[in-house]
């Protein structure tokens, strides 16, 4: 089999616009740049890569259609391979593939003879050819024919031919196309007893040549027949019907390609078919947007002058609008289409793998003016980071956070949101990111007979099991779920039978399993709220783990604010069957404001603060600061609070003037782990201005200014 740069983006033959077809000069073929060709056994398959351009090719990207997955692979010396969450595998070399050297890589899959889609990329990225191979015991570009025949010999007991069209009539041109011939031989086509032409076949046996029935043949049934030099002879009796019923002559099979969607997405499958010249090859090419050669494929057109392919769009393959051309060599076909993403959300990170105290960053679309929510988890499933985007009239999302080298390494997982739309990626630190099961529901409460929307993250193209619990742990439902190639599926799950309670939602692959709890019925509820943290004091950066008892099966909002009152983050919850709620997706910022923090626990009317305090590093020695200003009717109550001096030692606690006039000084001694807490009341006597307030211990002292308004 021969295994030309197929494009797999095959989807170039889109109707979206007005179709032109004109006459145009013989196409020179576009220079072939890389030639691939694979050999298979069971699930295993050798694919070999030749560079027969003059690029050199650092990278090579594979990946498989619909139902099949990779398991493994391997490569040579010189190169190394990765598997990415979507499926995808990536090799890439230091020392560049050069002209005319070839590079053998093997894969294993989870089913036999699998088609193999693949992109040449220089090692800046650039794209130097792509195509598709099928698994083949040798290449067609080897004579493969047995029928060789040294002796003279082209006729064999296999050999079959056949004429196009079947019905001819007297006059009418024909088709005579066979396989199964001898090689390289000079045969004659006859009508009975009279011979019409000679011809030969090709280094494989088949031949395909036009006729005519003569103007002065009878219209009766005839025997037509190919016979080699040895008089050796294959025939077929076929009617030739009169010269009035004469159909269209073959050579007016036009050029065509028959309907299509007008977008497609990454990941789908399309079958293109149309018609063009019977047993000729047709060539397609695509444009992108500044008129750039991205594919060339070559179709062959079957003896009925039909074509087909199925096409495969890439999970990676670049958005936009592209301009396709097929061409006979003489006539040529001009479509427009667009690959599009089938998300509203779509994240892509600027690479797959970061290094501990780097930045992770992504770039991708949102819907416009809309606000975007981003949560990050860990590879232990703990938020690791948050935030709320207002997202501009693009569309556009650029997102970055930043890690330090004691965070964990692994894969981490991201959630973007805007109301019911989602996206969820991996991404590592430290290591590439390992295929996992992730499973998020749309929101947290839902009604009954509402439909609940399960986003489910995945290997590419995989089953998964789908099972829910209701609040008894009773099983309620169970499904079989196929990702799509990317990995991903939007899951919708009927509600209308479910009564109210908590439900788990159960997603097993294998050994690999991951659960999301959901709600049905739940509505906010009477009675008191009792919240508490784990401790009282964190540091900027630092997870807040929330525990509460309230009435069962009740709707909580949690919400942490700054010592200001401003609200940093926001999250539902609710309590279980025992009344018993805990959340862990609290952080505090790294660009914390330092002081009293709250978190504000509400069902209904009824809630419960809950204060802690967030201190800066202690090893930055003793701190300062001003934590709370409250009016009285004889000044302004200030509260200075401290942390970081010496253990249970006396702090005194100087405040000046702008003109460095001492104000007051103020006696206190720190607590067992350094912390110090006074109030300073600033009578009216007090002028408004900047004031500095000076704190030493028996080691160290620091200051801060205050403006008091």
């Amino acid at each position: 089999m021969y295994f030309s740069n197929k494009g797999i983006i095959l989807s170039i033959f889109l109707i979206t616009s007005v179709f032109t077809l004109t006459n145009i000069p013989e196409l020179s073929a576009q220079e072939q740049q890389i030639t691939a060709k694979s050999i298979g056994f069971e699930e295993t398959t050798i694919i070999e890569f030749k560079n027969t351009g003059n690029t050199e090719v650092g990278k090579f990207r594979m990946w498989l259609g619909d139902d099949f997955n990779f398991k493994s692979f391997k490569t040579e010396r010189g190169w190394l391979g990765e598997k990415t969450p979507q499926g995808v595998i990536i090799f890439t070399t230091s020392i560049p593939l050069q002209s005319d050297e070839i590079v053998k890589f093997g894969v294993k899959t989870d089913k036999a003879k699998p088609g193999i889609n693949w992109r040449a990329l220089t090692a800046n990225d650039q794209q130097i050819a792509i195509g598709k191979t099928l698994v083949s015991e040798s290449s067609s570009n080897v004579n493969t024919n047995t029928n060789t025949s040294p002796d003279g010999n082209g006729v064999f007991q296999e050999s079959i031919f056949r004429l196009i069209p079947e019905k001819p009539s007297v006059g009418s041109s024909i088709r005579v196309t066979g396989e199964g011939f001898g090689a390289n031989q000079k045969l004659d086509f006859f009508i009975d007893t009279k011979k019409i032409q000679s011809f030969d076949t090709d280094e494989n046996g088949n031949f395909i040549f036009t006729s005519s029935i003569p103007e002065n043949q009878d219209a009766e049934r005839v025997d037509f027949k190919i016979v080699d030099s040895q008089g050796n002879e294959k025939s077929i009796s076929l009617r030739i019907g009169e010269e009035g019923d004469r159909m269209t002559s073959i050579e007016e099979v036009p050029l065509k390609i028959n309907p299509t969607p007008p977008v497609l997405y990454r990941g789908d499958s399309v079958a293109i078919t149309g018609t063009g010249q019977p047993g000729s090859t047709i060539t397609g090419v695509t444009k992108n947007e500044d008129g750039e050669v991205t594919t060339t494929i070559a179709i062959d057109v079957d003896v009925d002058g039909k074509w087909s392919y199925d096409a495969l769009i890439p999970i990676d393959a670049v958005f936009g609008t592209y301009t396709a051309e097929i061409t006979d060599g003489t006539n040529v076909v001009k479509r427009t289409f667009e690959i599009a993403s089938s998300k509203v959300i779509e994240l892509i990170p600027l690479k797959l793998k970061f290094e501990p105290g780097e930045t992770i960053a992504f770039n991708g679309t949102a819907k416009p003016n809309e606000e975007l929510e981003i949560v990050v988890e860990d590879p232990q499933g703990t938020e690791f980071y948050s935030e709320i985007l207002d997202i501009g009239s693009s569309g556009e999302v650029n997102i970055q956070f930043s890690t330090i080298a004691s965070d964990p390494e692994g894969t981490y997982v991201v959630f973007a949101s805007q109301g019911e739309d989602t996206d969820i990626v991996l991404v590592g630190l430290g290591e590439l990111p390992e295929e996992k099961l992730v499973a998020k529901s749309d929101r947290l409460n839902y009604s009954p007979g509402e439909t609940l929307i399960l986003e489910i993250q995945g290997p590419a193209s995989s089953t998964i099991s789908l099972l829910i619990v209701d609040p008894s742990d009773k099983h309620k439902f169970s499904d079989s779920v196929t990702l799509g190639p990317d990995g991903q599926t939007n899951y919708e799950l009927d509600l209308t039978a479910y009564a109210s309670g908590v439900y788990t939602a159960v997603i097993t692959r294998g050994n690999s399993q991951t659960t999301d709890i959901f709600s049905v019925g739940l509505l906010t509820g009477s009675g008191e709220i009792h919240a508490r943290t784990t401790k009282d004091t964190y540091q900027p950066g630092e997870a807040i783990l929330v525990l509460g008892e309230s009435s069962e099966n009740i709707l909580l909002t949690l919400e942490l604010r700054d010592p200001d009152g401003e609200v940093v983050k926001v999250k539902e919850t609710f309590t279980n069957k025992d009344g018993v709620f805990s959340e862990g997706s609290f952080r505090i910022p790294l660009e914390a404001k330092i002081g009293t923090w709250t978190i504000h626990a509400q069902s209904g009317p009824n809630f419960d603060d809950v204060e802690i305090t967030v201190q800066g590093d202690v090893e930055e020695g003793i701190v300062v600061f001003v934590d709370d200003v409250t009016p009285s009717p004889g000044g302004d109550i200030i509260t200075i609070k401290g942390y970081g001096a010496a253990i249970s030692q006396q702090v005194i606690i100087t405040i000046f003037s702008d003109t460095d006039e001492q104000i007051t000084e103020l006696s206190i001694f720190s607590t067992g782990e350094g912390d110090f807490s006074t109030i300073w009341l600033a009578d009216k006597q007090i002028a408004p201005g900047v004031y500095t307030i000076k704190a030493k211990d028996a080691l160290n002292e620091t200051e801060i200014t205050f403006t008091l308004e």
